[in-house]
């Protein structure tokens, strides 16, 4: 062997270790206990299907992937918007613009964890900062249960937001410097309007970068689940539990009011119909971007 191709296989190696340890393994024994009845102690008991027939039976589950559908709609349909017209707006020549790109990027280095913990804070009904400004200035009257069953799902979501708007803008920004500022001016020449440049210019001359982060806002809010945990743990009565959360519970009980054990068996069902239910998502979307791409 020569030693090129040696060291080549050298700098391979631990990656190649690390990916079998910590990815390959785990998949495939999750792929065979989820035709167990295992709770992590004593001798798994082979049942077949009947995880996937108890799937089918599980409101829980169905109501987590319910959740989950509303959580990832409501940050889409907000941040990817947002995030362009703040790339837009960051993207112009004028001073200090780096801050304030530096200020919307800041909440993607916040552990997801330590953010929710803040926000907490922020939007507790009882003493919450939001809360005590809205009272002091007279626009509420009493509290608002920013964490109950009718404002929490809204309230995660704007938390999502807040945590992923920086990113994608960063994207967007990317994006637009690599249009060509002659066309721009070509469309000046034209009589063009702002609008009319937004529109003709640039929307279509971000369309593969706009596609790449559709993709990576859909897969990251189906996926997402820490924030949750911590804020609000599911509740209040589920509300708030996607599937991503049913599943960490199923497999880490660790819920102060959690009373199941830990079910590795069921969980491994639900986590490979969870990988199914979201690689169902992505392939519709790479359906409907491929139609987009052949029309324009």
């Amino acid at each position: 062997m020569k030693p090129s191709k040696l060291n080549a296989y050298i700098f391979i190696i631990p990656s190649l270790f690390l990916t079998l340890v910590f990815g390959i393994y785990p998949l495939l024994w999750a792929l065979r206990y989820m035709f167990y009845d295992y709770q992590g102690i004593g001798k798994p008991i082979f049942i077949g299907l009947e995880n996937f027939a108890r799937i089918i039976r599980d409101g829980q589950f169905w109501d987590s992937v319910k959740n989950t559908g509303i959580y990832a709609l409501g940050k889409l349909v907000i941040t990817i918007p947002l995030s362009l017209i703040l790339a837009i707006i960051l993207n112009r020549k004028w001073r200090g613009r780096s801050l304030f790109r530096a200020v919307f990027y800041l909440p993607t280095i916040f552990s997801a964890s330590v953010m929710a913990i803040v926000f907490f804070i922020i939007f507790n009904s009882y003493n919450g900062i939001l809360n005590q400004l809205l009272m002091k200035y007279h626009i509420i009257s009493s509290p608002i249960g920013w964490l109950d069953a009718n404002h929490a799902m809204l309230t995660t979501i704007i938390i999502a937001i807040w945590g992923a708007v920086g990113n994608y803008m960063l994207l967007f920004i990317a994006g637009l410097q690599s249009i060509p500022e002659e066309l721009y001016e070509a469309a000046s020449l034209d009589g063009a309007s702002e609008f009319q440049k937004l529109r003709n210019v640039t929307i279509p001359l971000l369309g593969p970068v706009m596609q790449m982060i559709i993709m990576l806002a859909i897969t990251t809010a189906l996926k997402g689940y820490e924030s949750i945990m911590v804020l609000t743990e599911g509740g209040p009565y589920g509300k708030t539990e996607v599937m991503y959360l049913y599943l960490f519970k199923l497999l880490f009980p660790v819920s102060a009011d959690t009373q199941s054990l830990q079910q590795l068996g069921y969980g491994s069902a639900v986590g490979f119909t969870t990988a199914l239910i979201v690689g169902a998502v992505t392939l519709i979307y790479f359906q409907i971007s491929k139609k987009l791409n052949d029309v324009y």
